[in-house]
């Protein structure tokens, strides 16, 4: 298990840590990079976006070998592609996607338990996608979470969505930026009104109160993956 994406102390293992090792050993010197974004300890990415600065005379796709053969296997880069100097994979992204899934059968599944949160009670789709058509549009999300730096809590959603995939209940949402916990943080509150705990109504009161304490219990984050990452 990773503690989270972001290098920390030297003992704890980070996704960070392991990429520039492998940047590093191809490089044969130190290599730092830049990401996206970090997602906590237990949370999954499909879309990860980072940068580097690597001197290379053997073409990309040869350097994309050297690096995923340096790596763990739990760890891979999927594309390698030449930017301008002055691209930044955080500050230039224009919209960010996020997915959550949920398990909701009465019985656990072994198969699914690492990448998905197992809720036995029957969860209402309907109502949950009525509520989370009131997150679309700019709006302070401090219900939901806080800033990773300052005090700005305002956040643009384009697009929400609940639907079912086989065993799977999965929320997509896409916006600009996200809080810290935010998108667990909402999960979380859909929940308790997927089963019957909040209306609608209740939800959006609590959304637009902009109190951290309002909020419900924050899904964990073994259900989350950061999907893609959108640039000009």
């Amino acid at each position: 298990m990773y503690c989270g994406f972001q290098r920390q102390v030297p003992s704890q293992p980070t996704v960070q840590r392991e990429l520039e090792r492998a940047l590093s050993q191809v490089a044969g010197e130190v290599v730092s990079l830049t990401a996206a974004g970090r997602t906590d300890r237990g949370v999954h990415a499909r879309g990860q976006v980072i940068s580097f600065d690597l001197a290379w005379r053997h073409g990309e796709q040869a350097l994309l070998w050297a690096i995923n053969a340096n790596l763990p296997k739990d760890i891979v880069l999927l594309e390698l592609s030449v930017v301008a100097p002055d691209f930044h994979p955080r500050f230039d992204a224009r919209r960010r996607k996020y997915q959550y899934y949920i398990y909701n059968r009465p019985i656990r599944s072994p198969l699914h338990r690492l990448y998905s949160w197992h809720i036995q009670r029957p969860l209402d789709l309907e109502a949950m996608n009525v509520a989370a058509q009131t997150l679309t549009g700019t709006h302070d999300f401090a219900t939901f979470g806080q800033p990773p730096k300052g005090i700005n809590t305002v956040r643009e959603v384009f697009e929400v969505l609940w639907r079912r995939d086989g065993e799977l209940l999965v929320f997509e949402i896409e916006g600009n930026a996200f809080l810290y916990r935010m998108v667990r943080s909402i999960v979380g509150s859909l929940r308790a009104v997927g089963q019957g705990e909040w209306t609608a109504n209740e939800f959006v009161d609590a959304f637009k109160a902009g109190d951290r304490s309002r909020a419900a219990a924050t899904a964990p984050p073994h259900g989350l993956f950061l999907v893609s990452i959108t640039y000009d």
